[in-house]
């Protein structure tokens, strides 16, 4: 009997687990709203150069400004850019009164505008206020030269993701899932509020990155909790349902946002309810497992005899005792003993060859995402609606993705969404600006190919990794995503030299991607390896197996210590 057929015994997915697992995903609804803020806190208003005393200057030119307006005043300092918007970053050195007297079309067809001096903005910029009220960008003009320290402030922010990914992954196993759940909840509420009232540019970017870095710690540890107290029958209906939390989650930030137009308001209410979740996050349970594998029996007896009442299961807490749990739990108690490390996700060929192609998907799929979803703007369509649309069509993806993994397969599923979405963000850039429908239409299905990306690749790789190397492996591969996501806010930078630098970017890494998929191996109806040595014989090469096979089984007995004929046992860690 092992701790799952405890489980089983003291109510399966009861009672408390459905609590437990509903108040977990609960601040998944809020997740999103942190790694897609950027797009309202950081939105980019329209904008021109700050004209001093432009209306007071009409007038002594005897322009009145009630019968040519304040936009034909503007046309008298700023340069009209491409057509007839206003330019962002330039203005006229002097006033050009001549644009707006009358015969001015005449006029216009003589005179070479090239030739008139212009300069930067030098008195600042004046920001139209009907969709946003107030971003980081117009009150610390993140505009024109300073346009890329807009997109740095997501990187920051994801390099957070990152470091807290590898600080808290590892303090948790130290510490505990449950203590560092608390304490990321209250970083976050913390920091995240205390991000609202930053006073510098330098301010905000650090709480962002201390920000993210509780993110992380939520993430990680929201995840093990729920998967230690659940039992394995269900961990993948339940894994899936509590997904839709994060997709929905899109959906109430664009409605929150568009109630919200001001940062620092958005900021707050977007953080502030993880004061709640930290004052609830008190009643979880520690995982029972952990405290185990951990050489604390007592603290995990008494957590099974809470679950077991609440499940109205009084009976087993007399009958589950502390020889009983040890006896269950003797076996992975002693699997734990085993040391692996990232060195052994390359040390073999096939390991090798998995581990090689998984860190392409995941970098590509987190960068490909990010990069549709973190440019809103430019598709000419309100970006509270295009921020519902591309929540919404996470649904349907999801659920596309979880039928075509069951009918055609890992592999197959994995490298057609990875291609199908590099072949759409291709298609893009071919279509005119004009055509803003079909545009958001590609970029709508785009995004919606990458997230089904992202359920295929979570799934296929903890089928791919062996048990005794599969947290490492499933850690070692989402950093890749982490870094995916620092670049891809970076890349939309090079729209600035070439408009569809970006989408061949990001199509290009989609693609390469998918051929990368093409060479993992199927695991639809494959037991799950369990062993380094699983993995080799099953889908190993025939040639040369005999001497790879020697080498794994060398390394397998020197983990857990084999007894040889003449008594000696060997191994880092004998049992």
């Amino acid at each position: 009997m092992g701790f799952t057929d405890i489980l089983d015994q003291i109510g399966g997915l009861g009672r408390f687990q459905i609590i437990h697992v509903t108040l977990l995903s609960i601040p998944g609804l809020l997740m999103a709203s942190q790694n897609l803020l950027n797009n309202f806190t950081a939105g980019t208003p329209g904008h021109h150069c700050y004209v001093p005393n432009g209306t007071s200057r009409a007038i002594d030119q005897n322009i009145s400004v009630l019968e040519v307006g304040n936009r034909e005043i503007l046309r008298a300092y700023i340069p009209m850019d491409g057509g007839s918007k206003l330019s962002k970053c330039t203005r006229f050195k002097t006033a050009q009164w001549y644009l707006i007297m009358a015969n001015m079309s005449a006029i216009n067809t003589h005179v070479n505008f090239t030739e008139t001096e212009t300069e930067s903005c030098q008195d600042g910029w004046t920001y139209d206020r009907t969709e946003f009220e107030a971003t980081i960008v117009s009150e610390w003009d993140l505009v024109c030269a300073l346009r890329p320290l807009k997109q740095m402030t997501q990187t920051i922010y994801m390099g957070g993701v990152l470091t807290g990914a590898i600080i808290f992954g590892g303090l948790s196993d130290k510490f505990g899932r449950r203590a560092l759940l608390i304490w990321s909840y209250f970083q976050l509420a913390t920091l995240g509020t205390c991000t609202a009232f930053s006073n510098s540019y330098l301010t905000y970017c650090i709480l962002r990155f201390l920000t993210g870095m509780a993110v992380s710690g939520v993430i990680l540890n929201t995840v093990s909790l729920k998967v230690e107290w659940i039992p394995t029958k269900t961990r993948t209906i339940v894994g899936t349902l509590s997904s839709f939390f994060f997709t929905f989650g899109q959906m109430v930030l664009a409605g929150v946002a568009y109630c919200l137009r001001d940062w620092r308001k958005l900021q707050v209410a977007v953080c502030a309810p993880y004061f709640i979740f930290f004052l609830y996050s008190w009643w979880f349970s520690e995982s029972a497992r952990w405290l185990m594998l951990n050489r604390r029996p007592e603290d995990a007896l008494k957590h099974i005899h809470r679950v077991a009442r609440i499940n109205g299961k009084p009976e087993m807490a007399e009958k589950i005792t502390l020889e009983v749990l040890n006896s269950s739990m003797q076996k992975e108690v002693q699997c734990s003993k085993s040391i692996y490390t990232m060195y052994d996700l390359l040390r073999t060929p096939v390991m090798r060859k998995i581990s090689i192609c998984l860190m392409f998907v995941w970098f590509s799929t987190s960068f490909a995402y990010y990069g549709l979803a973190m440019d809103l703007q430019k598709f000419g369509v309100s970006i509270y609606l295009i921020q519902v649309i591309f929540g919404a069509v996470d649904i349907p993806a999801k659920l596309l993705a979880m039928g075509s993994l069951s009918f055609l397969g890992r592999r197959i599923s994995q490298a057609a969404c990875l291609i199908l979405s590099a072949a759409v963000i291709f298609a893009n850039i071919f279509v005119p600006s004009d055509m803003q429908n079909l545009r958001t239409t590609l970029a709508v299905l785009g995004k919606g190919l990458t997230s089904a990306s992202f359920t295929c690749v979570y799934l296929f790789t903890g089928e791919l990794y062996p048990t005794v190397i599969r947290q490492t492996g499933m850690g070692f591969t989402s950093t890749m995503a982490r870094v995916g996501s620092m670049a891809a806010p970076a890349v939309l930078i090079l729209d600035d030299y070439l408009p569809t630098l970006p989408s061949i970017v990001y199509g290009g890494s989609a693609l390469v991607a998918g051929i990368f998929a093409f060479f993992l191996p199927e695991t639809l109806n494959v037991p799950l390896p369990e062993t380094i040595e699983d993995v080799e014989e099953k889908w190993g090469r025939q040639k040369g197996t005999s001497q790879n096979m020697k080498e794994v089984v060398a390394l397998q007995d020197m983990k857990e210590g084999v007894e040889y004929e003449d008594g000696k046992t060997i191994g880092l860690n004998a049992l």
